[in-house]
Formats: structure tokens, sequence, C-alpha cells
């Protein structure tokens, strides 16, 4: 019973790694096909969801053991790109609504 579990572990993991490939391609030809109109709104949008998974980094981060080197780098790494990626997103998006302002 023991190689029944082995083999469905590598197939979840197997499935998983295709879905995340999958999800890639498809994002970016979502993403490539979006207006500029949108963009903004879009932005505001990832925006919350990466600060959602920079909290979720923390989590995962508090809960690895001290002695996990390689979990706690990577947890911190994510926090840290995580956190680069919404500052960028809310810098963005306020130089677009700049654009939109009415002049004096």
């Amino acid at each position: 019973m023991d190689g029944f579990w082995q083999t469905l572990d590598h197939l979840i993991t197997m499935q998983t790694l295709y879905i995340v490939i999958l999800m890639v391609f498809l994002g970016i030809e979502v993403i490539s096909h979006v207006p500029s109109i949108l963009h903004t709104p879009l932005m505001s949008g990832a925006n919350a969801i990466h600060g959602v998974i920079v909290i979720g980094a923390i989590i995962v981060m508090g809960k690895a053991e001290s002695g996990n080197y390689p979990a706690l780098v990577m947890g911190f790494m994510a926090v840290f790109l995580g956190t680069l990626n919404v500052v960028g997103g809310f810098v963005v998006t306020d130089r677009m609504l700049e654009m939109f302002k009415k002049r004096k």
C-alpha cells in the first residue's frame, strides 16, 4: 500500500507542475490582450492579491522550524519580492492616475 501513496504523491506533484505551467502561458496570453484603459483597475486588483500573498508568506515563514534554513530563506525572498511588487504596483497605479487628472 505504501507504493500506492508514493505513486499518488508523484502524480499530484506532476499535475500541479503542469497546472502551473499552463497558468503561466494562460496568464501571459490574457494580460497581453488587455486594453490600456483597463490596466489601472487590474493593477489595483493585482496589488490586493499580492498583499494576501505577502501575508501568507509571513505566516508560512513564522511556522517554519528555526533550523530549516532553505524554508526561511525562501520565505524571506517571498516576502521581500512580494513587497517590492506591491509597492511598485502602487507607484505605477498612482502615476497612471496622475495622467487622468485635469491640469490647472
